[in-house]
């Protein structure tokens, strides 16, 4: 049977991840509490991010605005998260 979360992204029950997609602490949170989908949906968003910010994820700087990305999408903490300024495009958040 697969593993069930009340994730934070769907605000729904859905199945969780097989194993925390990030490393420490945040990877565990993340595990604890977003689905497959809601990971699904962001990683969408990052590489949407990724584009729009020229980032590059071999940058200690790069991993930090992604980081900072990741927390406002998937938990709704600090100012980022949101679709790039300027993108027009679905979302739902």
């Amino acid at each position: 049977m697969a593993r069930m979360v009340d994730c934070v992204v769907l605000k729904r029950e859905a199945e969780g991840l097989d194993e925390p997609p990030h490393p420490g602490e945040i990877g565990i949170r993340i595990y604890e509490s977003v689905s497959k989908e809601g990971w699904t949906d962001w990683l969408q968003r990052l590489q949407m991010i990724i584009n729009e910010n020229q980032l590059n994820s071999a940058d200690p700087r790069s991993v930090e605005i992604i980081e900072q990305h990741m927390l406002g999408f998937l938990f709704g903490e600090g100012d980022l998260g949101g679709l790039p300024q300027g993108f027009q495009g679905g979302s739902k958040k």
